[in-house]
């Protein structure tokens, strides 16, 4: 096997310590390596169990022996009773977020990240050989390189660093899947090669023969990545936060591209109800992270500035109170780790406290005075509340002193309950125990705002108690999705040699390549070139030598000579053409067949050891594409046009370069995946 590749192909001088340089050595004892590699033995656990459940099942259907199927009944229990453990084991890596925080970070809130998804292993080299040798009429084995190259490449993607060079890793093997899938994935015909990948969440193996699971699995960990990113960066810097806020939102724009383009994936943690949690999860950590950055300088101890932190505080609480709505939802609810759903309703109660705190500190703290200005707080004011209590305006609360010391016990005292909410949700969770720094955090905010309470608390004194008023929420920096530019990452195709994709690609069909003797009468050939690489023999001459070889019009021309000429231009193939002398020369040919497609065989998707079977072309190409191969007719090739048929064999000249000819098969090659869906359904939801 090669080294992982360099951007355009370029490979590195393999050193003591340059193999991993683009993928983490999967034996380093880092605590996300081993996280990793605890997720994979799981994953192979999980399967076996559901191939003795499913062999199990089977068994209870066929036999009639009631003793057998007490046997088998037990077996079953037992069977259920491991998946039920490792699905808890499963539960925990995802609620491990400690090993993704950033080292020195002692002051902020854990956040949570997204696992990678693991997958099997492929071995491209015999399958490709094969069709090399088959479709392409050449030799497999001078593509042993190649092969070896993309299999690396394949390979590090599932040990990726945790940086951008990680990313962009990820991005260049999702611009190659397009590439590879043009080349040797024909939609009429199986290519017998399978792409496993486990859920992240169930551990359940999703199995397919097409290259939609491939694509959007590496999207998914591309979004995964970026979200490891996020909360390994330190938030106790102005760039650190930075860098988690752009990472959070670029998973979430992943994610949404994902959730987009691939509607239908057989793996329930890329369905659409999942995706659209993990996006607004994403996207409330995002806001959290600009809420830090806000605070980041210190919050100044005046009037306006602490109602605009208290909304900003209750933009983050109404965020994640939507989040934690979204996960307890069904099917959501039954495979999200209890801690990620108690994790949102804790940040939810917290700053929600928080921002009664603020509101709070504002009424108790600052008093209006005569230097300040009376219209603009009370605007202040006005836009915090929703509504107020019966009889009550802004006016009045910020005037009169009673009501407005009122007002602010009000608040620090659902502040107060807010914390103890936090804090009561905190014990609820085995695994929330163990982040002691979250624990410290909420205990702290509780204990501020008790101090609070007991600042203002007069001895005997009779309140008529209210309840507090809602805050309404208003950030003036609002998360958004952001699709990054790494995703578009310009590749070199590592199968170029076998020509242009436009014509040199598996659903195109031609004939094996034929020699042509080439003789020059009179410095005339018999024929005009025209079109990109590779060149086309238009203008044929029915009379000439090359015709009565066998050459034919529509042609194209692969080889003059010993030179291969499938990427050269019209003036390339003509400078080679131009000198021919008596004795001739020899040049190879290739004729388009009829390309379109047979009813190709049937797809299946293996969901956990079990086949669900689609039929026909649902999993081969898009109806789209097969409604335009209905109404689109393709001239034949050998058909002489108008102007052959005028033209005198005597006039015939040496080849020309026409370059006004545009024909449908000279398509550009996307360098990006295209929106292709699938079509079948899930066999988990």
């Amino acid at each position: 096997m090669t080294d992982t590749l360099l951007p355009n192909g370029i490979k590195e001088d393999r050193g003591d310590n340059n193999y991993f340089r683009k993928g983490c050595n999967p034996f380093a004892q880092t605590g996300r390596s081993k996280l990793q590699n605890q997720r994979a033995t799981l994953n192979q656990q999980i399967i076996k169990q559901m191939r003795m459940r499913a062999g199990a099942e089977n068994l209870l259907k066929a036999t009639s022996n009631n003793k057998v199927k007490e046997m088998v009944l037990l077996e079953l229990s037992y069977v259920n009773s491991n998946l039920q453990l490792l699905m808890g084991q499963l539960e925990a890596l995802n609620s491990s977020v400690e090993v993704y925080q950033d080292t020195q970070e002692t002051a902020n809130i854990p956040l949570i990240a997204l696992g990678l998804k693991e997958t099997k292993d492929i071995d491209f080299s015999t399958l490709f050989k094969d069709f090399i040798l088959e479709h392409y009429s050449e030799d497999g084995n001078s593509f042993e390189d190649e092969i070896a190259d993309l299999m690396d490449l394949r390979q590090a993607c599932r040990t990726p660093s945790r940086d951008e060079a990680g990313v962009e890793l990820l991005a260049k093997y999702s611009s190659h899947l397009p590439l590879m899938e043009s080349r040797f994935f024909s939609p009429t015909r199986q290519t017998g090669m399978f792409f496993t990948w486990y859920d992240s969440f169930t551990g359940v193996p999703v199995c397919q023969q097409n290259m939609s699971l491939e694509k959007a699995s590496i999207l998914f960990n591309m979004a995964a990545l970026y979200s490891q990113i996020g909360t390994r960066s330190n938030r106790q810097t102005n760039a650190g936060l930075e860098e988690a806020i752009s990472s959070f939102q670029k998973s979430a724009g992943i994610l949404n591209h994902l959730k987009e383009t691939f509607t239908h994936t057989p793996s329930y943690d890329m369905s659409p109800a999942m995706l659209s949690m993990l996006i607004r999860m994403m996207l409330a950590q995002a806001q959290e992270c600009l809420f830090e950055k806000t605070a980041l300088p210190g919050i100044r101890n005046q009037f306006h500035s602490l109602m605009k932190m208290a909304q900003e505080a209750a933009k983050v609480s109404e965020i994640y109170d939507q989040v934690h709505q979204s996960m307890i939802q069904t099917p959501i609810k039954d495979n999200v780790p209890f801690f990620w759903s108690t994790m949102s309703q804790v940040k939810t109660n917290h700053y929600r406290s928080m921002a009664h705190y603020f509101v709070a500190s504002a009424l108790l703290d600052h008093q209006l005075g005569l230097s300040d200005d009376e219209d603009q707080q009370e605007k202040t004011l006005s836009q915090v509340y929703d509504r107020l209590p019966e009889g009550r305006s802004p006016l009045d609360i910020l005037k009169k002193k009673d009501e407005r010391e009122r007002i602010g016990k009000a608040h620090i005292r659902r502040a107060i309950l807010g914390h103890e909410e936090a804090l009561r949700i905190y014990s609820l969770c085995h695994h929330l125990n163990k982040l002691e720094v979250l624990q410290d955090i909420l205990s702290a905010s509780h204990q501020r705002s008790l101090n609070k309470c007991s600042e203002n608390e007069v001895e005997e004194e009779f309140t008529d108690y209210i309840e507090a008023p809602d805050i309404i929420s208003k950030t003036e920096h609002k998360a958004e999705m952001e699709v990054p530019a790494t995703t578009k990452v310009k590749v070199t195709d590592f199968f170029q040699r076998l020509g242009p994709l436009s014509v040199f690609s598996a659903r195109q069909r031609w004939t094996a390549p034929r020699t042509i003797k080439l003789l020059s009468q009179d410095r005339d050939l018999g024929f005009t070139l025209k079109g990109e690489s590779p060149v086309q023999v238009v203008s044929l001459d029915p009379l000439c030598p090359a015709a009565a070889d066998g050459l034919k019009e529509g042609d194209y021309i692969v080889a003059v000579g010993d030179t291969d000429c499938k990427w050269m231009s019209v003036s390339d193939v003509m400078r080679l053409l131009k000198d021919v002398n008596e004795e001739g020369i020899d040049i190879q040919v290739v004729s388009i067949m009829d390309s379109n497609p047979q009813m190709p065989t049937k797809s299946a998707t293996f969901c956990g050891n079990l086949p669900k079977t689609y039929s026909m072309i649902c999993l081969a190409y898009d109806d789209d594409e097969k409604k335009s191969r209905k109404v689109t007719k393709k001239s034949s090739f050998l058909n002489f046009g108008l102007k052959n048929r005028l033209k005198s064999a005597s006039t015939l000249s040496l080849p020309t370069a026409d370059h006004s000819g545009a024909h449908p098969w000279n398509k550009p090659c996307p360098s990006f995946p295209s929106s292709s869906s699938y079509n079948n359904d899930s066999a988990l939801y």
